[in-house]
């Protein structure tokens, strides 16, 4: 998507006439996957930040690579390093041990670290939507949370278990007891295998991976009235997912709080792009080593979309109401003993909107209305 100048250089000619200060951060390790191109000829220096995601290269991180490959953030005078997440790779722990200046990562296990003595904070609440599934065989005769007593349950665990653990404790279903337990892998085979009776997803992934499946019984792609879905966020239950989180400490200093700020600013650019021309940002998914295919990201791309907007007062809004209802789901789910003081602030998103408004950004997308896609074989 080519964007007008304004929006992309606008924050640059900022910097450049000493709107925002410009001192290096230092102190990032190498082993990113991936790295902005030179910064802007009119930053007088530039800021290097690292960046840790919570999973590996696919459309759920789109707007960052997206905002690294047009450039938002070297015209924001940023170097920005991205890593890869994964299954041996916490990005709480990466974040809170220093290696990574910036995590995407969710509430409840951020907030688990805060409690074991880190000080990660959300600083942009990029999801403003959960996308937890609970999903089962149209027959199977689940059709509300309650009705997962006494079932085969697959769950991830690692902390992805927590607010569904408060949806059946709030519905008199206690999960340690009641419901048997299966660690999930992450994928649907349990399900597609009948080992269990219902497993977690998310809309923009695994739900995805069952639409992609050729039905046997039929020769044809499952349909969506083959199963049932427990949406826990349709029944209130919000997980506060992927976020922007930095550390107090680091934040403390003025040169990093300002990095940041530009941060956010760069990526909401980058979010929006995904958001006004999905193709591109899946394009952009692709050409940096995603391992699944079009299709399947093209699916992604539209679903996370869905879950950021519109945002009403802007992306990257946290509404406190939200956080405290999540944070209870939190110690409802025993994912955290008690409610967090502090973890989360509000004021670089502010200000990283400010920036963006003044360059004529729009930054709620109330006009947004998601695509139609329609899934293709092995997501291919």
């Amino acid at each position: 998507m080519s964007l007008p100048p304004k929006r992309s250089l606008g924050i640059a000619a900022a910097i450049a006439a000493g709107a925002l200060l410009l001192t290096g951060c230092g102190g990032m390790s190498e082993a990113a996957s991936g790295s902005t191109a030179a910064a802007n000829s009119k930053c007088a220096s530039t800021d290097t930040v690292k960046v840790v995601l919570q999973w590996v290269t696919q459309a759920q991180f789109a707007g960052y690579y997206q905002a690294q490959e047009k450039g938002y953030y070297a015209d924001n005078c940023l170097d920005v390093k991205i890593q890869e997440g994964g299954n041996n790779v916490s990005p709480q722990q990466v974040l809170a041990s220093g290696n990574a200046d910036i995590a995407v990562t969710q509430a409840l296990p951020s907030m688990a670290s805060r409690e074991a003595g880190s000080d990660l904070v959300d600083i942009g609440q990029v999801f403003q939507k959960g996308a937890f599934l609970q999903v089962s065989w149209a027959d199977s005769g689940i059709n509300s949370i309650k009705d997962l007593k006494g079932t085969k349950m697959g769950s991830w665990g690692s902390g992805n278990e927590t607010v569904l653990y408060a949806a059946l404790r709030a519905n008199g279903v206690e999960p340690t007891t009641d419901v048997n337990v299966i660690q999930q892998p992450f994928d649907v085979s349990p399900l597609l295998k009948n080992d269990v009776q219902s497993i977690q997803a998310k809309t923009y992934n695994e739900y995805a991976q069952l639409l992609e499946t050729v039905n046997p019984k039929t020769g044809n792609l499952y349909q969506p009235s083959d199963f049932k879905v427990l949406n826990l966020n349709d029944f209130g239950y919000q997980t506060l997912e992927d976020a922007i989180y930095s550390r107090d400490s680091w934040l403390a200093d003025p040169k990093h709080k300002d990095a940041a700020t530009r941060f956010l600013a760069a990526s909401y650019n980058g979010w929006i792009d995904c958001r006004d021309n999905a193709d591109s940002c899946v394009d952009t998914v692709l050409k940096n080593g995603s391992a699944l295919g079009k299709g399947h990201q093209t699916w992604m791309m539209n679903e996370v979309n869905k879950v950021i907007w519109p945002s009403d007062k802007g992306i990257g809004y946290l509404d406190p109401a939200v956080w405290d209802k999540a944070m209870q789901n939190g110690v409802d789910g025993k994912a955290i003993k008690a409610l967090p003081q502090g973890g989360y602030r509000t004021d670089l998103n502010d200000a990283a909107l400010a920036l963006l408004k003044k360059d004529g950004v729009d930054v709620t997308g109330a006009s947004y209305k998601p695509l139609t896609v329609t899934p293709t074989a092995g997501g291919k």
